[in-house]
């Protein structure tokens, strides 16, 4: 049976090598923007993850799992997801400055055989350091926030900006890798 990534992040191709050489990469057309926020992290990012794994479902003719993955930055009631530009990116990093925030990822893991879905998230709390305006500068220069969930990749330029993590490192990364493996395991996938 085929395993499936319904993704386009390099960063998740990386993390399902650590369970499974032997899958193929399908990018999911899914709409993120269609999903509202109604204030619940878990529910939201486990649509969102079932979503992007389910809109690829139909393109997909022999059985195969799907893994459908999504990940939010979430601190004081709003959601951080990727910014549009440097100032946007500029505004998040200021706002994570000298707090902790939280990092939630949703996996989806569907069997197109069976149609049996799993859908469950990962939360990791993650404590920055106070960043001056220089340093978010520097740090945007560098290109890494765009395209990244809360305006960071923290197994890039970002992990100076990390005093304490408390959760899975794996899942601020993009990829929950020790859920994902039980989730397929519970499916009866071959590893």
């Amino acid at each position: 049976m085929d395993i499936i990534l319904a993704s386009a992040s390099p960063r998740r191709a990386e993390l399902l090598k650590k369970i499974t050489s032997n899958f193929k990469i399908m990018v999911s057309d899914f709409e993120e923007s269609n999903i509202l926020f109604s204030g619940n992290c878990e529910d939201y990012v486990m649509t969102l993850a079932k979503g992007k794994a389910m809109a690829i479902c139909s393109s997909v003719k022999k059985p195969a799992v799907i893994i459908g993955c999504d990940t939010i930055v979430y601190l004081k009631g709003k959601v951080f997801g990727k910014p549009k530009d440097n100032l946007e990116a500029f505004q998040m990093l200021s706002d994570l400055s000298d707090n902790t925030h939280q990092v939630y990822t949703g996996i989806a893991v569907i069997n197109t055989e069976t149609q049996e879905i799993k859908n469950k998230y990962v939360c990791t709390q993650v404590t920055f350091s106070k960043l001056s305006s220089s340093e978010i500068n520097n740090y945007i220069e560098t290109g890494e926030p765009i395209g990244m969930a809360g305006a960071y990749a923290i197994q890039g330029a970002a992990a100076i900006f990390v005093k304490e993590l408390k959760g899975c490192y794996y899942s601020v990364v993009g990829l929950p890798v020790n859920k994902l493996y039980f989730m397929l395991r519970e499916m009866g996938v071959n590893l």
